[in-house]
């Protein structure tokens, strides 16, 4: 029998905030991170969600005395060291580094390649800094990083090569990505609406996260999630475009929740990708359907924080937990009028529910899919 995984800590820096309890305040408000930003010089502001420089030069100052680092790996830090301050690492502890493009704003005005943008020298960077002994893992997989980042801590963790695992997933906002979501014109003109009649492309975000994973949890850990199934499935099906079966999708999902032998009625609560473009949210909507899931309530974050690249995942994982951890749903922001051909459950508001199983999935670039099931465990918080 597998050992069963844990998450028992988590934090997230974003627009909303820099600390897990000011984000949770924040949504249940109804309070977005998406507003118009310049961000490529002769050209006009686009919606995007993204952190205030100055707050985040200011937070780091209270946090750290060397201030020579790069905006991203700011937010890396402070995501991290909260949980750095609770945890011992041991020479059996992972780090796992989520990112789609790392430091990719460190190539502006550059004629060479500096040391880093290259994702392994930015994941030991991190590393070293806080003083782990095992050689880092980097998890950079389109837009299904996040989640597959969980799942990788998860399965390296039941065969015996760590006891315990600090996840962390960041991308920042930059010309680089602005400029190359907007060559496929999947840039909304607008706050986006995921799975709504009137979505017109997604919202850039950026943000950082950083989420705690043991085999040891212990009775005096504040909350603890079992990580009970994953799955991540390649569809082949186009190097941007969704399988408009929902193919890739609908395996992951099977598969997690076979693995963690929950059935369709026993999900209370889903946490979708949900980008808000035409054609991700009627895959979503179909794999669901298939999958008869059809009826469990569901959310997409974006509204909130925008599209966060290889941080959404572990990002949206963790308010996923904090809905459960406080029996509250947070609505899909925007969402007005379904606009998907199958029928979902998308909330509308704030709503009280209690929440045992969640399910987290995500689908990127290149027929990426994935997906993982949590379990709350009783008697917390």
């Amino acid at each position: 029998m597998k050992k069963a995984i844990y998450i028992t800590d988590y934090n997230c820096v974003t627009p909303l905030g820099f600390s897990i309890d000011s984000n949770w305040k924040a949504l249940l408000v109804g309070k977005s991170g998406v507003a118009l930003h310049k961000v490529i010089e002769n050209q006009d502001a686009f919606y995007a969600s993204m952190i205030n420089n100055e707050e985040l030069n200011k937070e780091f100052s209270k946090n750290f005395d060397n201030q020579e680092f790069p905006r991203l790996e700011k937010m890396l830090l402070l995501s991290l060291k909260p949980l750095i301050e609770k945890h011992n690492i041991t020479e059996d502890t992972a780090f796992i580094l989520s990112t789609t493009k790392g430091n990719i704003s460190l190539l502006k005005n550059q004629s060479g390649l500096p040391e880093g943008v290259y994702l392994p020298k930015l994941a030991q960077k991190i590393a070293d800094f806080f003083g782990f002994k095992t050689k880092p893992i980097v998890v950079s997989n389109a837009c299904v990083s996040g989640v597959m980042a969980i799942a990788v801590a998860k399965n390296m963790i039941q065969t015996g090569k760590y006891k315990d695992a600090f996840v962390i997933a960041g991308d920042e906002i930059s010309e680089f990505v602005i400029s190359g979501f907007n060559s496929f014109q999947a840039i909304g003109n607008e706050p986006c609406k995921p799975y709504d009649k009137n979505r017109n492309g997604i919202n850039i975000g950026e943000a950082a996260a950083a989420v705690y994973i043991t085999s040891e949890a212990s009775e005096n850990d504040k909350f603890r999630f079992k990580v009970l199934g994953d799955s991540a499935i390649n569809d082949a099906n186009h190097i941007s475009g969704p399988s408009r079966t929902g193919d890739g999708l609908y395996g992951s999902i099977k598969n997690a929740m076979t693995e963690a032998q929950v059935s369709a009625e026993q999900i209370d609560f889903i946490s979708a990708h949900g980008t808000a473009t035409l054609y991700n949210d009627e895959m979503e909507a179909i794999a669901f359907n298939r999958m008869e899931l059809q009826n469990v309530p569901l959310n997409s974050m974006k509204g909130f924080y925008g599209h966060c690249l290889g941080a959404s995942g572990l990002l949206e994982s963790i308010i996923s937990m904090e809905s459960a951890l406080h029996s509250t749903l947070i609505p899909s922001k925007n969402f007005e009028e379904m606009g998907v051909s199958q029928p979902l459950n998308i909330i509308k508001e704030n709503q009280t529910a209690a929440i045992r199983y969640i399910l987290k999935t995500a689908s990127g670039f290149g027929g990426c899919n994935a997906a993982i099931v949590l379990e709350k465990i009783n008697g917390t918080l």
